[in-house]
């Protein structure tokens, strides 16, 4: 029995200890630290008035044992014989030779000195503490009882009345007891046995609730994963319908909901690469007329058409790089950006681009330093690629800076985890952004400053390329100081 006691309290450990480890988190851990609390409180309650009532029994039934043992009329008896001319002695063999309650009781007759005259045991009885007898001598009820233990052994309940003569002096004391560490085992066995089905039952209770409740809070968890990779882009997913209530229904609400954000999201797609592709051919013939026509024999074009046809080149070279962002995005939304890979030199390509962009920024009047390892830097990377991201965060820098700030750019070389890396840092003294706008600038369409031209796709692309070369991009940046971005690159390791 006691067995099966400490298995069920272990089990009860166990789950406790889960939730304090946070093993078992939200709605359920809440609700079991609740039931468990309210469960728990009500079991005490029931345990210990129970105990209370079974001792209250069991004493009650001992103390009408003991007093039956020192009624009235045993005093009467005493106080009969006396009168008749009989000693107190005399009076005590006969009494005890007609006691009828030997088996569950011990009767003592005693005198006014504390002396113990006659025992029903048939033992001499040696002198020992009496607390019921001293009270019972005292007060004027002439009578007291007494529970505890005799020589730190037995434990017994006694009680005493006094004997008195016919003008109520007292002469002596009639004093019954009973050994009660039987009941007090048999008391000890019940509440065990009323400790045990309480505990089973409350596992009973908690287990068949916590079934219960996991079968709200595993779909629900389900649901809520599903939401979060919807949410991030992952429109494949779909919930598993596992009941017919209310939760089955709002399964099959999000997969329909992610079903039609799927096809609007291709139809979306779709309608930006075509609309791309339709105007990448009228915009090439613009700017190459236009380039035409700049280039060509001009003695006889006014400043106002020469100006004018320097704006349709610029505008309609920015028209383009636009168009080339939204293929590049509907290449990254479709999964269709492919990496021409071939070994080449990162950092050549990168001094390749910061010399096609030094001489545009100084144009705009700004300042651009490097400095760039000569060591080689071999990767089998896409080169056009790598040269757009450059490009791309270069031209950021550009656009968040003022006219006659700097643009600083470094490389040099790292280990990760005994892997080699390039790493190039690119600096500007730029507006800067925000703690709020920082982790989201490289989300698709998402632009932390609307007062500077771009469409929110570029940094997205740049983020993706340098993915897809197993590398990373970090951007730290404070308001009123500038942005640095920092690109980590694996490199080949030198032999």
């Amino acid at each position: 029995m006691k067995e099966i006691a400490n298995s069920i309290t272990e089990k009860i450990k166990k789950l406790i200890s889960k939730i304090k480890n946070n093993k078992i988190d939200g709605i359920t851990r809440r609700w079991l630290i609740n039931i468990i609390g309210v469960i728990a409180i009500l079991f005490l309650i029931t345990f210990i008035l129970s105990s209370v009532a079974i001792k209250n029994y069991y004493y009650n039934s001992v103390e009408n044992i003991v007093s039956s043992g020192a009624s009235d009329s045993a005093v009467s008896y005493f106080q009969n014989n006396i009168e008749k001319g009989n000693s107190l002695e005399e009076s005590a063999a006969e009494f005890v030779d007609s006691y009828s309650l030997k088996k569950s009781t011990t009767i003592w007759i005693i005198d006014t000195k504390g002396k113990v005259i006659l025992s029903s045991s048939g033992f001499s009885v040696e002198d020992q503490s009496m607390p019921d007898y001293d009270e019972a001598m005292q007060n004027e009820a002439g009578i007291a009882r007494f529970v505890g233990r005799i020589n730190r052994k037995e434990k017994i309940m006694a009680l005493t009345k006094a004997i008195k003569d016919k003008n109520g002096a007292k002469i002596g004391a009639i004093r019954v007891m009973s050994n009660i560490n039987e009941v007090d085992d048999q008391i000890s066995t019940i509440r065990f046995m009323i400790f045990l089905m309480l505990l089973f039952v409350m596992v009973i209770i908690v287990f068949s609730n916590l079934f219960f409740i996991r079968s709200i809070i595993i779909p629900v968890s389900e649901i809520n994963n599903a939401t979060k990779l919807i949410a991030a882009g992952n429109l494949d997913v779909r919930i598993e319908k596992q009941y017919n209530d209310e939760i089955g229904d709002l399964a099959d609400s999000i997969n329909s909901m992610a079903t039609d954000i799927a096809a609007a999201d291709k139809m979306k797609n779709d309608f930006i690469s075509t609309i791309s592709h339709e105007l990448r051919t009228p915009l090439t013939s613009i700017k190459g007329w236009g380039e035409t026509l700049t280039l060509g024999n001009q003695d006889n074009v006014d400043e106002l058409t020469k100006k004018g046809l320097q704006v349709i080149v610029s505008e309609a070279g920015r028209l383009e790089g636009f168009v080339e962002e939204l293929l590049d995005f509907s290449r990254l939304q479709s999964g269709r950006m492919n990496l021409r890979l071939a070994k080449c030199d990162i950092l050549a390509e990168l001094e390749e681009t910061l010399f096609t962009f030094r001489e545009r920024a100084v144009r705009e009047g700004y300042e651009v330093k490097y400095s760039i390892p000569e060591t080689p830097s071999i990767a089998n990377a896409d080169a056009n690629r790598l040269k757009q991201v450059f490009m791309n965060i270069l031209d950021n820098a550009l656009k968040y800076s003022r006219p006659g700030s700097r643009i600083l750019v470094k490389a040099d070389f790292i280990k990760r985890e005994n892997n080699p890396f390039v790493r190039i840092a690119i600096a500007d003294q730029g507006c800067g952004i925000s703690a709020e706008d920082l982790p989201h600038v490289k989300e698709k369409f998402y632009k932390a400053n609307v007062s500077v031209r771009g469409s929110g796709i570029g940094l997205a692309v740049t983020n993706e390329i340098v993915t897809l070369h197993g590398g990373t991009i970090d951007i730290d940046s404070e308001v009123g100081t500038g942005t640095l971005v920092t690109i980590l690159l694996p490199i080949e390791e030198e032999n």
